[in-house]
C-alpha cells in the first residue's frame, strides 16, 4: 500500500532538470512520495462526509457511519436507510450524496474496471456524475487513489498559495499564471503539486 509510484524518480529527475525553483522544492524536502489511498467506493464516500467539516469531525462522523454499516460497500449502502445514517452524523444531503454514489457504483455508471483504459478527463467526467462529487474532488481521486502522473488541480487553493510562494511575490498564483507555469512541468504536474503542498506544510499530503 505504501509502495512509491513507478514513475516517481524519473518524474522528480525531470522536474528538477527543467524548472530549477521545482529542483529546490524537491531538495528541500524529506524523503517521502506520493501513497495510494486504497478502495475506490471508501475514498470517495470519505471524500463525501468530509466536505466542509473538518478532518476530526470527518473521522467521527466516519467511524459512526461505517459501525453502522458494517461494511463499507456500494451494495450495502443502498440499503441503509437514511434515518440511520442521519444518526451517523451525516446531514440530508450528504447521506442522499452516498446513496447516489452507491447506486452508481451497482448499476456500473461509475465502473473502476474501466479506469485503467480511461484518460483523466473520462473518469473526471464518470465521477462528476454522482452527487456531491464535483471536479476538485475528482482530481483529488485521481491523485490520491489512482496515482495518475499528469493531474493538475487548478482549483485548489493550496497548489495556487504553493506556486504564488515559489514563483510569485507571494500571493496567491492567478489561474493563468498556474497554467503557465505548470506547462514546464507536463506529463508530471501530480507530482510537482504534491511538492508545492508540501512546500506550504512539511507533512506528506494525503486524501
Amino acid at each position: 500500500m505504501n509502495a512509491k509510484p513507478a514513475y516517481w524518480d524519473e518524474a522528480c529527475g525531470a522536474l528538477a532538470e527543467a524548472d530549477a525553483v521545482m529542483a529546490g522544492l524537491i531538495a528541500a524536502c524529506a524523503p517521502g512520495h506520493l501513497v495510494s489511498r486504497g478502495d475506490p467506493f471508501q475514498t470517495l464516500a470519505r471524500s463525501i462526509v468530509g466536505q466542509q467539516i473538518s478532518v476530526k469531525a470527518a473521522q467521527s462522523v466516519w467511524d459512526r457511519f461505517a459501525a453502522a454499516a458494517g461494511h463499507v460497500q456500494p451494495g450495502r449502502i443502498t440499503r441503509m436507510r437514511i434515518t440511520t445514517m442521519r444518526a451517523c452524523g451525516l446531514s440530508a444531503r450528504k447521506a442522499e450524496y452516498l446513496k447516489d454514489l452507491a447506486g452508481h457504483f451497482v448499476r456500473g455508471e461509475v465502473d473502476p474496471g474501466r479506469w485503467p483504459e480511461q484518460s483523466d478527463e473520462e473518469v473526471i467526467a464518470e465521477l462528476i456524475q454522482v452527487r456531491g462529487i464535483g471536479r476538485w474532488t475528482a482530481e483529488m481521486f485521481l491523485i490520491f487513489n489512482l496515482l495518475r502522473p499528469d493531474v493538475f488541480p487548478l482549483d485548489d487553493v493550496g497548489l495556487l498559495r504553493g506556486i504564488g510562494l515559489a514563483y510569485g511575490r507571494g500571493e496567491k498564483a492567478a489561474r493563468h499564471e498556474a497554467v503557465t507555469i505548470g506547462e514546464t512541468w507536463r506529463p508530471w504536474r501530480t507530482v510537482a503539486t504534491w511538492y508545492l503542498w508540501r512546500s506550504l506544510d512539511p507533512l506528506p499530503v494525503e486524501y
